[in-house]
């Protein structure tokens, strides 16, 4: 394989989360599913490893997004899901490990992705990277936002 041909092939390798994005029908979805599965990996979504490896997810996103839509002559292709896999860690930060709660984590965010709320619409209709990554950004902490208030309403009421 030539360099290019082996970089474009990690650029697809990365972007569609290890070719979790080419699964059929809801791509998004298993993407959002995949992040799940990382969130189980570590011990404590609070702790420094969790956010240092969001971060790291973010920053291969925003290398690898914006030369997939290249590589894929497509605007936000569904089968770039590393956006996904990010806004859901972002979406499941400083939240227990508890079923109940990361499943409904997982359905806010995926309403929050596809109903993009202000400013993920905008950051959505952006070329690039950041018109890959931002809405799911916004998504996740839309989510996390939603889901702290509701966690922390109901410990008040439960007192």
């Amino acid at each position: 394989m030539k360099p290019a041909g082996l970089s474009n092939w990690l650029v697809k390798v990365i972007s569609t989360f290890f070719f979790i994005g080419y699964l059929p029908l809801i791509p998004g979805t298993f993407g959002s599913i995949a992040g799940v599965g990382i969130f189980y990996l570590f011990p404590n979504s609070h702790q420094p490893g969790y956010f240092i490896f969001i971060f790291c997810i973010m920053v291969l996103g925003l290398l690898t997004s914006g030369r997939a839509e290249k590589l894929l002559n497509r605007k936000d292709p569904g089968c770039i899901v590393i956006d996904e896999v990010m806004g859901m860690l972002i979406a499941l930060s400083f939240l227990p490990p508890e079923p109940k709660i990361v499943i409904l984590a997982f359905i806010m965010f995926r309403i929050l992705d596809t109903l993009k709320p202000f400013p993920a619409s905008r950051l959505q209709n952006m070329h690039g990277a950041i018109g890959v990554m931002g809405d799911d950004l916004v998504a996740g902490i839309y989510a996390n936002i939603v889901l702290q208030v509701i966690l922390r309403l109901s410990s008040f009421s439960a007192v």
